[in-house]
């Protein structure tokens, strides 16, 4: 897996676009918005890059072993 990323390349560009925005009159408020509702996806792509690929398949338990675990018997009384 490839690890040597450039964010600060990204970073630059996002300045550039808030800079931008302001430029032609975008309110603040309205770019705190989009800020906020752009960290959600952001977030998540950052907490789930480390989680691909990294060559260890079938970590969780089968769906077999899992329905196994969770399969009670119906005790006197239950139908």
């Amino acid at each position: 897996m490839n690890t040597n990323r450039n964010y600060g390349l990204y970073a630059l560009a996002a300045a550039i676009a808030f800079v931008g925005a302001l430029a032609l009159g975008v309110p603040v408020a309205t770019l705190a918005w989009l800020a906020i509702i752009g960290l959600c996806p952001l977030m998540m792509f950052f907490m789930m890059r480390g989680m691909r690929g990294d060559g260890h398949e079938g970590h969780s338990p089968s769906d077999r072993d899992r329905l196994d675990k969770h399969d009670h018997p119906t005790g006197p009384g239950r139908a």
